[in-house]
């Protein structure tokens, strides 16, 4: 063997070696790694209390996750004043248990939600190669689930309101949030059509200055975005894209699974469209499918926003 030829074995062996330390941190360790990330965003009319935001998105609840369910319990120790959660609870056909189990603590805290595809069918096998081929597409014949009683769950169990398509405003420490939404743009379910008028029935006082507008979707689809900030969302919460899963130190995401930029696949950022700039908050999600139980460089995470007033 020529000493080239021992180089290259050499080479190949501490690839290996790497590659196998990646997946069992990725695999074993990261993805319980749960993590609160919290930013500060200032677009509250002036003088105003500041709003503390818990943004929850992408929890693909097995029943069996423990862990994540009393996690995801105890940020009900944070006492928010509202809750954002932009959908893909279900992880399981049984997931609703682990779900209910991981909320119940929120009862009564205002809240904002949107479904994912994941909240109506379970996860199936997929090569996850295929996401570098660009967006994944509709599985076929994926169980269905209860996504009826998770939202009679929402609704009427933990006091929340379904932006799915829809629109509604809660009273938060003093201040109006109009909230409105829509359907899972992944799939098609957004009905972007709807937005106009949905936000032109959020303004029926004259006095708007102790208001705040946001938009809520699941997917952040360009199309999504841009008419959420035409339509005058002074901030956005999404998720779905699970800030990659998978990220290269020193890159970022590999992939987005929508047609989000790269570098906007997770965290705060703004969105500019036809001259206005708008706050977007992109969660990385607490979960990932049962077919891809894997982090890297990417934990899992939930997201306390805490909104003050502008100067």
């Amino acid at each position: 063997m020529t000493p080239r030829s021992r180089q290259g074995l050499r080479a190949l062996a501490v690839a290996g070696a790497l590659g196998a330390a990646a997946a069992v941190w990725g695999i074993g360790v990261e993805r319980y790694l749960f993590t609160l990330r919290r930013v500060e965003l200032a677009i509250l009319p002036p003088g105003s209390t500041p709003v503390r935001v818990l943004h929850i998105s992408d929890v693909h609840m097995a029943p069996w996750q423990r862990r994540k369910q009393a996690w995801i319990a105890s940020l009900a120790s944070l006492r928010p004043d509202l809750i954002i959660n932009t959908g893909d609870n279900m992880g399981h056909v049984d997931g609703l248990r682990g779900v209910r189990a991981a909320f119940a603590g929120f009862r009564g805290t205002p809240g904002f939600f949107v479904l994912g595809s994941n909240d109506n069918f379970g996860p199936t096998p997929r090569n996850p190669l295929r996401y570098f081929l660009g967006p994944s597409r509709r599985k076929r014949n994926p169980p269905r689930l209860d996504v009826v009683a998770m939202q009679n769950y929402f609704t009427e169990n933990l006091g929340w309101t379904n932006l799915d398509n829809a629109a509604g405003s809660v009273d938060v420490a003093g201040l109006r949030v109009n909230g409105f939404g829509v359907g899972d743009a992944h799939h098609d379910d957004d009905r972007l059509d709807l937005v106009p008028g949905m936000v032109e029935s959020l303004h029926t006082d004259a006095n708007t200055s102790n208001e705040l507008t946001i938009g809520v979707a699941h997917a952040p689809y360009r199309r999504v975005l841009d008419t959420f900030t035409d339509a005058g969302a002074e901030a956005i919460f999404a998720g779905h894209t699970h800030g990659g899963q998978v990220r290269l130190p020193g890159f970022g995401a590999l992939v987005a699974n929508c047609d989000i930029p790269l570098k906007q696949a997770r965290g705060l950022s703004t969105w500019a469209r036809r001259g206005r700039t708008v706050p977007l908050n992109v969660s990385a999600g607490l979960g990932h499918s049962i077919y891809a139980p894997v982090r890297f460089a990417c934990r899992p995470e939930a997201t306390l926003v805490t909104l003050i007033a502008r100067a």
